[in-house]
């Protein structure tokens, strides 16, 4: 049997998809499973040792994009999938779902695109209080397959050992040792509703590194603002004066270096961004900003055994569909103060000390 998975788009959510890869090849244990993906997020399925292919689709505009994507849709019409399964629901995930001519074709019920497949499942609402991990897994039942939990399928993120040295190599370069306590700090997101405030971010490494000089805090950033940690760096270090050192410039990270940036951390910081949930696929504590999505939906998915605490505001204004901001200033995030991060920081750091 041959399973074609197609899950585009953003890191957090391909993170999302791991589970569901264990359980069908638990379920289909000699299948040939193949996954889909775009650039940005194949890293998270690179290695993964329970898939067989993974195509990586490049992200292009008008004729380069066309001839792409009748490359992609020959290729999986020539490896003859049984079964394709969109967990994505966009039109180029839908398309490439139907270019398959698999037998059967499963994805979610949306307008002008349900005809593509040949099951249709129902989509929960966008803002409906049901972890994401559980709103895709809907997409496995018309295979028999029922949702796992975090315990036993917690998301996977298999860690790139070429990487691994290379994150060992940057931080003994920059005076990180194993007697320091290494903090990271994610300070981006791809979008405003989840960025909490650069000052905020400021005082909580302040406070971080005046609370314990053997702290070593790495702030890093993505794509979608790639000057934040540099910025918030430097100012955090004008402020320790001479604890400046304890911020060491480590450079950027790319998705599979800081997975191995994380899992030889003592905790991990950041909002609910792609790099929260990758972090998620280690054993390392986790403290996470969370504005506008609800715990319920985008709580890290991993052993309930790991630390990880959910720092957010009760408001009535949340969740949001992050198009507008009601109050317009932002206040599930510009209203979480510094100092409830730092305590809960320390619990994490606490709890990193702990047997694993």
């Amino acid at each position: 049997m041959k399973i074609l998975l197609v899950r585009l788009r953003l890191v957090g959510d391909v993170v999302f998809t791991t589970p569901l890869i264990r359980a069908l090849r638990r379920q289909f244990p000699d299948a040939h499973l193949s996954y889909a993906v775009e650039p940005a997020a194949a890293p998270v399925v690179q290695g993964n040792p329970h898939l067989n292919e993974v195509m990586v689709l490049p992200q292009a505009r008008g004729l380069t994009r066309i001839r792409t994507d009748l490359a992609a849709a020959l290729h999986v019409q020539r490896q003859r999938f049984d079964i394709a399964i969109d967990l994505h629901g966009g039109p180029r995930s839908a398309w490439l779902t139907w270019a398959s001519r698999a037998p059967k074709r499963i994805g979610y019920a949306i307008a002008g695109r349900s005809w593509m497949y040949t099951t249709v499942v129902a989509r929960a609402a966008d803002l409906a209080p049901r972890h994401s991990v559980v709103n895709q897994w809907d997409l496995l039942r018309p295979l028999g397959i029922e949702p796992g939990g975090p315990a036993d399928d917690p998301v996977e993120v298999p860690e790139n050992p070429a990487a691994a040295a290379a994150i060992v190599a940057r931080l003994r370069a920059a005076g990180v040792t194993d007697a320091h306590t290494l903090v990271v700090i994610h300070v981006s997101a791809g979008n405003a509703f989840r960025r909490w405030p650069a000052p905020a971010f400021e005082d909580l490494v302040v406070g971080l590194v005046q609370r314990d000089g053997q702290r070593r805090v790495v702030l890093t950033s993505g794509p979608s603002d790639a000057d934040a940690a540099r910025r918030i760096a430097d100012a955090a270090r004008a402020r320790l004066g001479d604890q400046a050192h304890a911020v060491p410039e480590c450079g950027e990270f790319d998705l599979a270096e800081l997975r191995a940036l994380v899992a030889r951390a003592s905790v991990y910081i950041g909002g609910d961004s792609g790099p929260l949930h990758v972090a998620a696929a280690t054993p390392t504590p986790i403290v996470a900003l969370l504005g506008p999505t609800l715990t319920e939906r985008s709580r890290p998915w991993r052993d309930p055994r790991w630390f990880a605490e959910m720092v957010e505001l009760e408001l009535p204004c949340r969740p949001c569909d992050q198009r507008v901001c009601e109050p317009g200033d932002f206040r599930c995030l510009t209203w979480i103060k510094p100092e409830r991060v730092l305590e809960a920081t320390e619990r994490a750091l606490a709890a990193a000390t702990q047997p694993r």
